[in-house]
């Protein structure tokens, strides 16, 4: 890519939990809307009712946390139990974005990495290049607060 920002970024937090309990919290789309401060709610669609590789779900969307405000297709592109929760944003035939979850034991607890990466077509890299420094921040304020709600939760 070279001189262009990278379009991926991501941020880890070690939460004293093993990771059957993160798995758990973190591959039920249902709960997003208690940890992330942009998707306030979230469901399955199209008959799916729990994560495996291509269950639909559908998240609702505050860009921002102030608006505009909407609803994104995600499909579930990864799902190994305890190890990697990944999706894809944006119908199954043309994704945007991907959104994800690693997860490594470590010290009797788990290391968890949420992270994001753009889709290598042109119009994102466009909009990445003029706007992905800014972006890039957002989206990993929003990962770094997302997980640390997520570690209140499951330190309790």
């Amino acid at each position: 890519m070279g001189l262009l920002p990278d379009p991926a970024g991501e941020v880890t937090l070690w939460i004293d939990a093993p990771p059957s309990e993160v798995w758990a919290l973190v591959s039920d789309v249902t709960r997003i809307g208690e940890f992330s401060p942009e998707t306030f709610e979230a469901r399955w669609t199209r008959g799916s009712s729990g994560p495996e590789v291509g269950a639909r779900f559908k998240g609702h969307v505050k860009r921002n946390g102030v608006g505009p405000t909407y609803w994104t297709a995600c499909t579930v592109t990864v799902c190994e139990p305890e190890r990697v929760f990944e999706f894809s944003v944006g119908t199954p035939d043309v994704a945007v974005n991907n959104w994800g979850y690693r997860l490594e034991p470590r010290d009797g607890g788990t290391d968890v990495t949420e992270y994001f990466r753009l889709e290598p077509v042109w119009f994102l890299r466009g909009y990445w290049l003029l706007l992905g420094a800014l972006r890039g921040r957002t989206n990993k304020r929003g990962m770094r607060t997302t997980l640390e709600r997520m570690k209140a939760v499951l330190e309790k």
